[in-house]
This record gives structure tokens, sequence and C-alpha cells, in this order.
């Protein structure tokens, strides 16, 4: 019996793209999981495992955009953005976000299976040197669903703003780690933020207000103070 291919998820809400694309990966040897919005997407990555994510950025609930950064949350799998918009600037968004390549519709399939092959191989090295991810992350009473941008506390979701969960999921990336003033910063607020210090003070006592049981004595989002932030397991 052949070994099976590279997983590949194709994520497209035209069904008749998604299944010519399905049919032609699986008659090259890809073993392929579809997804038709980008919540199926974030769901078929953390529990299908692909080895790349070919998505399209015009889908029903969510913009591809947000499936990208989403995907960037917890893993490092390669994604191969496939997309009408032929704007430069979407481009470059889906780049910065974290895409690995960027195919525009119309496109030849040659080129597409190339472009997938390359970028497994890119994600099979990068996954050797990081180790496996995981979705998930557990600090005490406290669940981090990466892939979903969700926490629970006790089993209830706490509903965040964007900056807190930023803040948050910077923390949970680095579990256990001390995570510097001037990289919380710069990650969750931009260049140019580093002196900032004061928005640590309001977004760490915002967070611990939500998510510890005593946030004057917090046990999980811990200061080091003069030098940053732990999510302590």
């Amino acid at each position: 019996m052949a070994e099976p291919g590279p997983r590949v998820l194709v994520v497209d809400d035209e069904p008749a793209l998604a299944r010519a694309l399905a049919i032609n990966l699986r008659s090259h040897g890809w073993d392929v999981v579809t997804a038709a919005d980008g919540r199926a997407a974030l769901d078929a990555v953390a529990h299908a495992h692909p080895d790349v994510v070919l998505l399209d950025l015009g889908l029903p609930d969510l913009d591809g955009t947000e499936v990208i950064a989403g995907i960037r949350g917890w893993t490092s799998v390669p994604i191969v953005v496939l997309s009408a918009r032929q704007h430069g600037e979407d481009k470059v968004e889906a780049l910065d976000l974290g895409a690995d390549d960027y195919v525009t519709k119309p496109f030849a399939m040659d080129e597409l299976l190339a472009r997938l092959r390359s970028a497994v191989r890119r994600g099979q090295t990068t996954a050797a040197s990081d180790g496996a991810a995981t979705s998930t992350v557990v600090a005490g009473p406290l669940v981090i669903d990466l892939a979903r941008k969700q926490v629970a506390r006790d089993g209830t979701e706490v509903q965040l703003t964007p900056t807190e969960w930023a803040f948050l999921e910077l923390l949970a990336r680095n579990v256990g780690r001390l995570v510097t003033r001037e990289q919380v910063l710069r990650e969750v607020w931009g260049p140019g933020y580093e002196r900032e210090g004061h928005y640590l003070r309001v977004y760490a006592a915002q967070l611990r207000r939500k998510l510890e049981a005593d946030p004057a004595a917090p046990r999980h989002l811990v200061t080091s103070p003069g030098l940053g932030y732990t999510l302590v397991p």
C-alpha cells in the first residue's frame, strides 16, 4: 500500500473550485481536507494537522487575513494564499501576517503544485527545529485556545478585548518564559511604543481582573518588576 502523501487543507467557499482542486491534488498524491469558511479552517488546522494550508482570502465569515492571524497565533504550518485579489497591498498584508506564498487566480496547476511542495519542504525544516506545536495552553484554571482565539476560566469563556487577547496570546506562546516589557510593547502595540510602560500596567491589571481568582495576588499572570511578564502554568 502506498504511503499517504502530504496533507493539504484547501480553504475555499466556491464548491466547484474546491472540488476541482481536491480532484487535481489527489491525482498527484496529496491527502486533501477541505473547509468552506474561516472557522471551519481554524478547526481543521487544529484537528487535521495539515502539512500546508491553501487559503482563499474571500471567505463568507472571516476575512482570509483573520484566518492567517488565527493560524499564526499558535503554529508555523505553511500557508499558501490563493486569491483573486491582485493588488500589491493585499499581497503585502497577507505576507506580513505570516503567509508563506501568494498565488493569484487564474493559476497554472503545475505552478501551484510546485509552490505547495516548496512550502511543505520549508515547513518540515521549521517543524524539525521548533518541535510540535499545540493549539491549547493550560495555566491552572485557564484554558487558552490559540487557534480559536478564546480563553476560558474554570470552563467559562472570558471575553477579552483585541488588545487584551494580543497581550495574553504573546504570553501563552511563551508559557513559562519571561517576556520582556519591551517585547510586549513592540509586539502588541507596535514599534515605537517601547517606552509606554503605563500601557502594560493598565492591561495587565485588566487581564488579572478577568482571569485571576485574586487579582491582587496573581498566580498565573506574574510580573517580574522592571523586567516583564510570565504566564505561569
